[in-house]
């Protein structure tokens, strides 16, 4: 007679035999995934929806008017990270925007289905049906922006070279709706102009709304930084070196010695405190 033992389940084993293992079926397997799948596309769904709100949400183009940078149907990412830290479009940006007072007036809207609209809402599909708009930041708080005659357009008293301007066009339109201006931009507004300077219904045309024009920082999307699709139009969209030249910037800076100066100043009070009270 051999030798009996207890298997690490407890139940009782023979010499030479090999304890079972736990057996599994293969319809368990597929009844266990069809049971998490509901579970992960509510994850997916979530996360996008996430992803929409707070990093990057796509765009679709839907007219001509910041040709040649981007064209209708082209689909952009939108940045809209940078902006819960505290960053605000600046000159030369490519940049979505909500409707500041009508400026969509009339325009065609489309009639997306429900599928669309919930693939729009989570972030899969670009936004549907929403009152957005895109341009390109000119100028921004406390910058003057002039265009006379045909161009070029001017900001701060210094003429941009604009290759992004639309083949043909002229960087300033002679039209007397909106074409000649001399604006300053007040504290938390943007100038934005398309790139198709003579299809562009843009800040020079609704200088007599609400906000004269201007569209509040508050009303800005994010910044348009690459067109995603179709993929032959796959490009960035990097802001032009003509609003980096010397001069343009109006802001006040503070000199580095200044800064030094401002930062000695608590160190000299918190030593002198530190004397006295040794000296007590």
């Amino acid at each position: 007679m051999g030798n009996s033992a207890v298997g690490a389940d407890g139940s009782p084993q023979t010499d030479g035999e090999e304890p079972e293992g736990p057996r599994r079926s293969g319809p368990g397997k597929q009844r266990s995934f069809w049971r998490e799948l509901p579970i992960l596309v509510v994850v997916a769904l979530v996360l996008a929806l996430l992803i929409k709100t707070f990093l990057v949400q796509a765009f679709s183009i839907p007219s001509e008017s910041m040709q040649n940078a981007l064209q209708p149907g082209d689909r952009v990412l939108v940045d809209k990270l940078t902006p819960w830290f505290g960053s605000q479009p600046g000159r030369g940006e490519v940049v979505v925007f909500h409707d500041p007072d009508n400026w969509l007036a009339g325009q065609p809207t489309s009639n997306p289905n429900v599928v669309q609209k919930v693939l729009s809402f989570v972030g899969v599909m670009p936004s549907a049906n929403e009152q957005d708009l895109i341009k390109r930041v000119i100028g921004v708080g406390g910058d003057t922006v002039e265009c006379k005659g045909t161009g070029p357009l001017t900001v701060n008293g210094k003429p941009l070279d604009e290759p992004y301007v639309f083949p043909g066009n002229t960087p300033c339109s002679v039209d007397q709706r909106g074409g000649q201006f001399k604006v300053t931009v007040p504290k938390g507004k943007l100038w934005m102009m398309g790139d198709h300077r003579q299809d562009s219904e843009d800040s020079r045309y609704h200088q007599a709304d609400k906000n004269h024009g201007f569209v509040p920082v508050d009303e800005a999307v994010g910044r348009a930084f690459v067109v995603a699709w179709p993929l032959s139009r796959w490009a960035t969209l990097p802001v032009p070196g003509t609003f980096d030249q010397s001069g343009i910037n109006t802001r006040a800076v503070v000199a580095p010695g200044a800064l030094s100066l401002a930062g000695a100043v608590p160190v000299v009070l918190w030593r002198r405190r530190r004397g006295a009270a040794r000296t007590r």
